[in-house]
């Protein structure tokens, strides 16, 4: 039972994870890019991506929100409610974004207070402000991918990330390196870049949804469902919130981590950006997967199937401790070869090379607490959970890092065991309070 539970998530979470790694990838190809122009460069990317993080979680965790609403109304077959969500949510989405971006570009010089490198700073002031603005297509354009991934239609999303990345390459190999006469812009050339693409896949997946037949229905009740409603609000708002909440402290923890890095100097704080984006870059899989369950459970919740819950949850985990067991394995084997394929100065890549195996432990650690979460969120538990999250990061991760690092003087390297003790005990409270529930809901089902 748990296998065949297994393989449907894996079918329905296949294209999203192929989707957040083609995602990931076009994050990458920047980082390799602007790795190419020097180390500072790579710096001052690493500290406008850390800040940003922090808006982005705000405005993404609505759009999370999305899928599980509509995957909610999904199971129950509530087709009007489908096409009322899309509408309410959308604009919802669309306000936040644009919020969001006014404020990244007005708060942008803070930068130059953080006690960082003033160098770095001043290069990653502009190119933070441009990537802000990217900030609204791209909530947009995942505000609409959820809504698709709620109905269970995860290929479309692939198919415009897939496109995206040839696009947004030969756009930053234009713009930052001035090739066919362009200017060279280096480290704007990428943000500029990054914004461009995302307004072409926004574009995309707009025309995609008016020339569907399976989504162009949800259009045609306009006249009737898409109305601005404070009661529909209020539940986006309800769960979106408090997943913004727990993604937050989770990113502000981890940017709270590279603004310590970065009083360790520019070396450590590119190798951080190297060695984080390649545990981020594994962690796309078991993101999907943890969409992939949260949706199925989801759909099984609101059929008020909690025999099913609990076996697509069960089966989810496995599937993604078998996949951190490989990707650890990989991250051991190669952790000498693979920064230098983003940086080739020496102290750069040796401080690299030792993150890599501390993060055999942070990915899997990392990994687990993402799934766990999600699958919280499946069956709309999302207020206690962001209490074991704040404890977790903030109460055990960055005290027991800055100890280790600054204290200890394991340097870089505390820092990430500090906030690998955090995950572990996250994934662990977050997957017991799941399974209690559902244990408790099982046991008043009929006999």
């Amino acid at each position: 039972m748990l296998f065949t539970e297994a393989l449907k998530t894996w079918r329905l979470s296949a294209p999203i994870i192929l989707g957040e790694i083609i995602q990931m990838s076009v994050h990458l190809a920047d980082v390799a890019m602007v790795g190419r122009i020097s180390y500072k460069h790579l710096a001052a990317a690493s500290l406008a991506g850390s800040i940003i993080n922090i808006p982005f979680i705000i405005g993404v965790g609505i759009t999370i929100a999305f899928s599980q609403l509509i995957s909610a109304a999904s199971g129950k077959k509530d087709d009007k409610k489908i096409a009322h969500y899309l509408f309410n949510g959308f604009w919802l989405c669309t306000a936040a974004a644009l919020g969001l971006s006014l404020c990244i570009h007005v708060g942008a010089g803070m930068l130059l207070h953080l006690n960082q490198e003033k160098e770095v700073a001043l290069l990653a002031i502009p190119y933070l402000r441009i990537l802000g603005w990217s900030l609204t297509p791209l909530l947009m354009f995942l505000a609409l991918k959820h809504f698709i991934d709620g109905l269970g239609k995860t290929r479309v999303a692939m198919v415009l990330s897939l496109a995206s990345l040839p696009i947004t390459v030969f756009v930053n190999w234009l713009l930052i390196y001035g090739h066919w006469g362009f200017p060279r812009m280096e480290l704007l050339g990428a943000a500029y870049g990054t914004l461009i693409s995302r307004l072409v896949v926004l574009a995309a997946i707009c025309i995609v949804i008016t020339r569907s037949d399976a989504l162009r229905q949800y259009l045609k009740m306009r006249k009737t469902q898409w109305t601005l409603r404070w009661e529909s609000l209020k539940e986006f708002l309800a769960l979106g919130i408090p997943i913004s909440l727990q993604l937050g402290i989770e990113i502000a923890a981890f940017t709270v981590s590279a603004i310590l890095i970065g009083r360790l100097g520019p070396v450590p704080q590119a190798a951080h950006q190297i060695a984080f984006g390649c545990a981020t870059f594994t962690l796309m899989v078991s993101l999907g997967l943890a969409q992939g369950g949260s949706i199925r459970i989801s759909n099984a919740w609101g059929r008020e199937d909690w025999v099913k819950v609990n076996q697509i949850a069960k089966s989810t985990l496995a599937i993604a401790a078998l996949y951190c067991l490989a990707a650890g394995i990989v991250f051991y084997a190669f952790h000498a070869q693979i920064p230098l394929l983003f940086n080739d100065d020496p102290a750069v890549v040796a401080a690299a090379s030792s993150l890599m195996i501390v993060g055999v432990f942070f990915q899997a650690s990392n990994a687990l607490q993402v799934v766990a979460s999600s699958m919280l969120r499946g069956i709309k538990e999302v207020k206690l959970p962001t209490l074991f999250t704040l404890a977790a990061y903030w109460l055990i991760g960055i005290p027991a890092g800055y100890c280790l690092a600054f204290y200890a003087g394991l340097g870089i390297k505390g820092i990430w065991l500090g906030f690998t003790s955090g995950l572990v005990l996250s994934a662990l409270a977050l997957a017991r309070r799941f399974f209690r529930i559902t244990a408790k809901a099982r046991a008043c089902l009929p006999a």
